[in-house]
């Protein structure tokens, strides 16, 4: 397979291809964001990756969803795109799990095997949720605060069209998101909040208004933002030396 991957190497070089080959990822939500963020992780040289959604392809989904196609509407969500990471790299790992991430679901992900956990779930409730738990792995069993996965989250990427305004900081230095300022508010009113920093993906664009009332959102930010989060990982692999511990917080 290392033909697949030679441009990979030639610029990550051996050792950090040996640690993105090691290194165990997985992505709650495989829609306009999570998929581009899997195929571009899988192209890259990753080879386990656990990817989440509890939905089914719908023709809505067809304008920014890497695995939406004619063909496979009505089908699973991660089967299809499992289906497709798989025709890039046979040899990967690919765990495809349809479920929904919640309070009652949480434990059975058992997220403290992964180095990396990407958020880029829709629902505030489930979002804050997976948040708190993985900033807080380590805190109670006297490790150090760093210890646990790293977290890598999308904000909103609904009523934008401009790839060029995404950027990444911190979760408390993000401006202008309103998906960011719900889970402020939620964490602030709950006081409760995540036991570590971690690093989110934004747009700076000013949302604009939808012409239907519906949340629209098109494929270059969508996508734009699930190829920063991939970025995101294959930068803190890279800049790894030594050691499989991709801290980055």
């Amino acid at each position: 397979m290392n033909q697949i991957f030679a441009r990979s190497y030639a610029l990550l070089g051996e050792d950090a291809m040996l640690r993105l080959g090691s290194a165990r990822v997985i992505i709650f939500g495989v829609g306009g964001v999570g998929s581009w963020c899997a195929e571009t992780l899988i192209r890259t040289g990753l080879q386990h990756l656990t990817i989440v959604d509890n939905d089914t392809v719908a023709e809505s989904n067809v304008n920014r969803q890497l695995m939406a196609t004619s063909r496979t509407i009505g089908e699973v969500k991660v089967e299809a795109l499992k289906r497709r990471l798989l025709e890039i790299n046979p040899e990967a790992e690919i765990i495809a799990r349809h479920e929904f991430y919640s309070a009652e679901t949480s434990a059975s992900f058992q997220l403290g095997n992964y180095d990396f956990v990407i958020d880029a779930i829709d629902s505030v409730e489930s979002k804050a949720h997976l948040i708190l738990t993985v900033t807080a792995m380590g805190k109670n069993s006297g490790e150090p605060a760093t210890c646990g996965p790293t977290l890598f989250s999308s904000m909103g990427a609904a009523l934008r069209i401009n790839p060029l305004a995404v950027r990444e900081a911190e979760f408390w230095d993000v401006k202008g998101d309103g998906l960011a300022r719900a889970l402020r508010n939620r964490f602030k009113k709950h006081k409760t909040f995540p036991a570590r920093k971690f690093r989110c993906v934004y747009s700076e664009e000013i949302p604009r208004e939808s012409a239907s009332g519906e949340k629209g959102s098109i494929a270059p930010v969508t996508a734009a933002f699930g190829l920063a989060l991939a970025g995101l990982v294959i930068k803190a692999i890279a800049e790894q030396k030594g050691s499989n511990n991709f801290k980055t917080n």
